[in-house]
């Protein structure tokens, strides 16, 4: 008797041990949308930045103290945003690149290209790609004519006992952001397809423990006014997720928006959807525990969580080491280049014309020699002050490296783009109460705001689009398609609906990037490159430094006042109301 409770409690203890032993866990750390965040300095607006890569690497460093195995994922949109990416994107090109040398650093295990990686050029993300220690994925983004991957479809990792496979996809929205000869050689499938596709060749070839998408794609299919279930959907990664089984998890980005959640796959499988949000302010953290049951059989649990940067302090080795680069990229935004007369700011650019906007447009008629300028804030709100000007703000008064192209359209294909703009940017006012600003609203019809108390405008500020070059009223009284009024040119010819015009804009919208010309104007995308008449060969920020360095004196922008909102009873109440709900202060001019 005595035997056989011995025997037991023995057995007992072997299979605890045992089951100890099988005990599995793994951490999958991702940054995504950096856009060049790589010091703990904001060297646009010349103060510190408390987040960056260099206080994620301090993170990273705890993680690897903890002992638990890892993965350390990227997933694009870092070329793009503070200097430091420009500097070593366009300036010094005789180095390896910062960001490859950052990220061999600290010891990435895959990234994901993005959209504005693509952006700046196959001389740049080929040779950041070149420099990498590293996989850059991507399985839709494929070399032209074929489904055959130009970057590596997936890779696939073993840590601790599991074996773990990557997928990587890119929004398929490119062609109808950035001009061809930047994705030359390239197209983009599917983005649900595609993982169907490489899903199956994945389980059939690799036999994984654990199957991750790394998506530079957003979570809201519906954004830009199309159908959530379209055909090469911009924003497919929830829809990837919900559609193709196999996925454990899906980490994301591109939208900016810091999500955390679980979604149900077509299996009935819950699927663990997390993005970090952008620049560097938090990592995604994706937790895998497993054992093998007494069949042998992988047991898995995921869970995830969003880890904030801000009050983390930057890494003193990170620092040091790239302590040369820092020094090279302050000097270059440090440079002077002529003066402003007076300071101006985009926040007045919501509610009529502004010196900042209007500055824009000047320089590309200016440039161009068209008829009509289309342009937006592409800051939601900056200011650049009177006084000096130096580099760092050009990216103050232009953040994308977009080019001026010039293309032509109708006056009416003029007049439905801006009903489309000024129809995502107004509220229609039915009294002198209502909101001028279309707002996000919940479902009570109560304004939505977001973490600073501030209103949320229910559409991108960066496509609300004004003219310039011709006179026109926006009746906010009027329903989306019905407001415009178009008065004459700016010369005092009067306007014709049937006449062609020349119309300067950026290579974003001539692309058909925000659907002003698709949408608005009606012009089917494959019509879009027959309708380019000009391509600038530089990047526009480029073009504003050439303006303001020509400049005799200091520069004075001044709103044109091309444009006004009526009735003005209406516009005057709905600015009272609605600049302090954007802004959180009292307009200055009121």
């Amino acid at each position: 008797m005595k035997r056989n409770f011995l025997f037991v409690i023995l057995w007992l203890f072997s299979q605890l041990a045992f089951g100890q032993s099988q005990q599995l866990e793994l951490k999958v750390l991702q940054t995504s949308d950096v856009h060049g965040a790589i010091f703990p300095f904001d060297f646009i607006n010349n103060k510190p930045l408390d987040a960056s890569l260099a206080q994620v690497e301090t993170y990273v460093k705890e993680v690897k103290a903890s002992g638990i195995p890892y993965l350390l994922l990227d997933n694009g949109d870092i070329l793009q945003g503070q200097p430091e990416s420009y500097v070593y994107n366009y300036v010094r090109t005789d180095v390896p690149h910062l960001v490859a040398r950052v990220y061999n650093y600290m010891g990435y295990d895959a990234a994901e290209e993005g959209n504005h990686d693509i952006e700046a050029g196959h001389p740049v993300f080929d040779r950041v790609v070149k420099e990498s220690n590293f996989p850059w994925l991507g399985a839709n983004a494929v070399k032209e004519g074929t489904h055959d991957p130009y970057f590596k479809p997936y890779v696939v990792f073993n840590r601790d006992g599991l074996k773990v496979a990557v997928l990587g996809l890119i929004t398929p929205g490119i062609p109808s952001w950035l001009p061809k000869d930047l994705w030359s050689g390239m197209e983009f499938d599917d983005m649900v397809e595609t993982a169907k596709r490489w899903m199956e060749v994945i389980k059939t070839k690799e036999k994984p423990d654990v199957i991750i998408g790394l998506f530079h794609s957003g979570t809201d299919p519906a954004y830009g006014h199309v159908d959530s279930l379209s055909y090469k959907n911009e924003n497919a990664s929830v829809v990837v997720a919900m559609k193709v089984a196999g996925f454990d998890a899906i980490m994301i980005g591109h939208d900016h928006f810091a999500i955390c959640k679980k979604v149900v796959g077509p299996t009935g499988d819950s699927v663990v959807v997390l993005n970090p949000g952008h620049g560097a302010q938090y990592v995604s953290e994706l937790t895998i525990k497993a054992y093998r049951d007494s069949n042998g059989k992988l047991v898995k649990h995921c869970s995830g969580r969003i880890v904030p940067m801000r009050g983390v302090a930057a890494d003193p080795e990170f620092m040091k080491t790239f302590a040369d680069d820092y020094k090279a990229v302050n000097d270059f935004v440090s440079k002077p280049i002529g003066s402003f007369a007076k300071s101006i700011s985009t926040k007045d650019a919501y509610f009529g014309p502004s010196a900042f906007i209007d500055y824009i447009h000047s320089i590309q008629i200016k440039n161009s020699g068209a008829d009509v300028s289309f342009a937006a804030p592409l800051s939601f709100v900056t200011e650049v002050h009177a006084g000096p000007i130096y580099v760092r703000d050009l990216f103050k008064l232009y953040k994308y490296e977009n080019r001026l192209f010039t293309i032509w359209l109708t006056g009416k294909e003029i007049k439905n783009y801006l009903e489309f703009s000024y129809g995502d940017w107004f509220n229609q006012m039915k009294s002198v109460d209502d909101h001028l600003i279309l707002f996000e609203t919940d479902a009570q019809g109560n304004v939505v705001l977001d973490n600073r108390g501030h209103a949320k405008v229910k559409n991108r500020y960066y496509n609300f689009d004004s003219a310039y070059g011709i006179y026109y009223t926006v009746d906010v009284t009027k329903p989306v398609g019905e407001r415009i009024t178009i008065l004459k040119m700016a010369n005092g010819e009067p306007f014709d609906m049937n006449k062609r015009y020349t119309v300067a804009l950026n290579s974003y919208r001539a692309s058909g990037g925000g659907g002003h010309l698709t949408l608005g104007a009606g012009i089917p995308e494959s019509e879009l490159h027959s309708r380019v008449v000009k391509m600038g060969d530089t990047d526009f920020r480029m073009v504003i430094l050439e303006a303001i360095s020509a400049q005799k004196g200091a520069v004075d922008p001044v709103a044109a006042d091309f444009w006004s909102v009526i009735p003005n009873a209406y516009l005057k109440a709905g600015k009272a109301k609605d600049f302090p709900l954007l802004f959180g202060t009292k307009n200055d001019g009121e």
